[in-house]
């Protein structure tokens, strides 16, 4: 993980926490379901506050363990996520044991890692057999005031990265399948602005430019009718990725 955004994000923890979106148990499900019955060891790289996390908690007999490059997101994801084992690291360099694991799951992150080398890392740490999980969280654009919004906070890595055909994976992994999953979340004007408080773009940008995207976005909702006390639906598509060690 070499852009300096990408480990931009502690500064903004509770923002993180408070205006990203849950997975849809069906999608992080769908990732790890090639593996079989039985007690499950899986790693979630760059796992943030826990979003993640928490979703693989609920699911049946398995051990997790969070891994993230930024004390601060660690430090949150304790306190959301309690019980779980927290270790500094990247998707290129995992401390952890060879073919200890049998899953590693990333979500929005895998944008940040370099493929060839982070594709052989998780390769080393993950069984032969086992899964690499990628997981995003989309805004669906073909909404026209969502189209507005990310117009306003400028597209993230991980939109232009699945604009551009979507993420790769190398040796020694096979090839990726995907399937995706449309909801919606309802969100608050304070959530809104947390949310984008929470990009990297904003959080590396000039104080003139987050105040020029607080602006904008607050005539957003005034034109959408959001008062402080109202709320929207927020279109969300999460796209899931799965590929086997091979």
């Amino acid at each position: 993980m070499t852009d300096e955004r990408a480990t931009s994000f502690g500064s903004q923890a509770r923002s993180y926490e408070a205006g990203r979106p849950e997975y849809p148990f069906a999608a992080v499900a769908w990732m790890l379901e090639t593996l079989p019955a039985g007690a499950s060891r899986v790693a979630d790289v760059g796992a943030g506050t826990g979003k993640l996390t928490r979703a693989l908690v609920g699911a049946p007999s398995a051990e997790i363990v969070a891994i993230d490059p930024d004390p601060a997101m660690l430090e949150s994801l304790r306190v959301n996520v309690p019980g779980v084992p927290t270790f500094i690291g990247t998707a290129e360099q995992l401390p952890l044991p060879d073919a200890s694991l049998d899953a590693v799951v990333l979500g929005q992150a895998w944008h940040w890692v370099e493929p060839v080398a982070g594709s052989r890392e998780v390769g080393r740490v993950v069984r032969p057999g086992g899964t690499l999980g990628l997981i995003w969280n989309i805004r669906d654009e073909s909404v026209e005031w969502v189209t507005r919004l990310t117009e306003i906070m400028h597209a993230s890595s991980a939109e232009e990265t699945l604009a551009d055909g979507g993420p790769v994976v190398h040796a020694p992994f096979g090839p990726l399948e995907e399937s995706e999953w449309p909801w919606t979340r309802t969100m608050t004007r304070a959530q809104l602005h947390s949310m984008a408080a929470s990009r990297s773009y904003v959080i590396t940008a000039s104080d003139e430019e987050r105040t020029r995207i607080r602006r904008e976005m607050n005539a957003l909702f005034d034109d959408l009718g959001i008062d402080a006390e109202g709320t929207i639906e927020l279109p969300y598509v999460t796209r899931a990725f799965r590929a086997t060690r091979l």
